[in-house]
């Protein structure tokens, strides 16, 4: 969701998202959720986390909490973590709420960026 937001409103940059055990899919829910706002994401494929999207990366945003043990420590200062509830197994109406915190934090990184 998150880089689906931030590609659909950033002008200057580009977001990658990539996970260190990511899904075979996107999930069902999101895409509809995602569709609600009208962003399609049913075409995209989870990635999994690399040292070098790591290298390349001007800013790494860890989407749950205390998972920035997972991220090598050189890439700590660009690191910074949001605390995003989890998708799975929660209702619909969980994910869009999670959907819209997301949207709100992207909007506030690119306004940070620019």
């Amino acid at each position: 969701m998150a880089e689906a937001f931030f590609n659909s409103l950033a002008k200057k940059n580009k977001a990658i998202s990539a996970g260190t055990n990511p899904d075979e899919k996107i999930h069902p829910w999101t895409i509809e959720v995602m569709k609600e706002v009208g962003i399609d994401v049913s075409q995209q494929k989870p990635k999994l986390l690399s040292d070098e999207l790591l290298k390349k990366a001007d800013k790494v945003i860890i989407m749950r909490y205390g998972l920035s043990k997972d991220i090598p420590q050189k890439y700590s200062l660009k690191s910074e973590e949001w605390k995003i509830e989890k998708l799975l197994g929660e209702p619909i109406t969980q994910v869009r709420k999670i959907r819209n915190k997301i949207e709100k934090k992207v909007r506030r990184l690119i306004k940070k960026i620019n």
